[in-house]
């Protein structure tokens, strides 16, 4: 996990701008729900390149601190850059394991955007969480929701998945894109992990881009999961798969552009 995210980092940072007109919305919603507010101390686990750790430093001000942690060295360097050149000086970064992560500070929040669903055993993720939260302290977690809501990336790790002669797409699996989109899944690991007062929503997040080859792009820099697969490839297969992916895509072309749909599911629990 720790080469494939290291390996799709620089992709992921140069899209920041599509990441994060995509994800405003979601963010807002999520960083909400924890109360993020001025004065906190915040965790971000699997902060990426850290576009929402940006956003949480300039929530909880001068007088707040904001501590972004991720698996990839990669990823933290870049996060590091990123708040740097915002003039951000209330933050600091650590390279973790987050099912292993270990703090000696208690946080007000602890935030997790698009990152519990990579984890190979997403409780001891959230037990970690948990584990570093004040009393009273929320959690909130951003991850996709079910494979019917989220038809592009069934269609383009299907296809990967396809060409690279592997094991049909399994939506379900453990440490996959949708792992954690089924019905009841989230909320009832947040209640394993002994959080209280647990709630679950749903998010529409379409990704809106001028085409199908726009988007197409963006798996073959930023997406992890899809590259890994595709990466293992022959030369011709790969352009099969790209092609491929891209025809798959068109569906989603409308007079104004392309739109495609993804789901998300936003989880807050609260450390009693």
């Amino acid at each position: 996990m720790r080469v494939m995210w290291d390996a799709a980092a620089d992709g992921w940072h140069s899209h920041h701008r599509l990441i994060r007109s995509w994800l405003a919305p979601a963010t807002s919603l999520m960083l909400d729900a924890a109360k993020v507010g001025p004065g906190m101390q915040v965790l971000d686990v699997a902060a990426g390149a850290g576009d929402q750790t940006l956003d949480i430093a300039h929530r909880v001000g001068p007088s707040g601190h904001v501590l972004a942690t991720d698996l990839s060295p990669r990823c933290i360097a870049l996060a590091r850059s990123t708040l740097q050149d915002a003039g951000v000086t209330n933050c600091s970064f650590l390279v973790a394991d987050g099912a292993k992560l270990d703090v000696a500070l208690q946080f007000d929040a602890v935030i997790c955007r698009l990152g519990l669903m990579f984890y190979p055993r997403p409780l001891e993720g959230l037990q970690r969480m948990k584990a570093a939260l004040k009393p009273g302290g929320r959690c909130a977690v951003l991850v996709f929701s079910d494979a019917a809501s989220n038809p592009c990336i069934v269609s383009a790790i299907g296809t990967a998945s396809k060409l690279a002669k592997g094991p049909p797409f399994d939506p379900d699996r453990i440490g996959g894109l949708l792992s954690l989109g089924g019905s009841g899944v989230l909320s009832r690991l947040f209640a394993e992990a002994g959080f209280r007062d647990v709630t679950t929503a749903k998010i529409a997040a379409p990704m809106r881009l001028p085409s199908a080859q726009h988007y197409v792009q963006f798996l073959k820099d930023a997406a992890g999961p899809v590259k890994g697969l595709i990466e293992r490839l022959d030369a011709a297969s790969q352009l099969e798969a790209w092609t491929e992916m891209e025809s798959a895509m068109a569906q989603f072309q409308t007079p104004d552009g392309w739109a495609g749909p993804n789901e998300l599911l936003l989880a807050i629990g609260r450390r009693v």
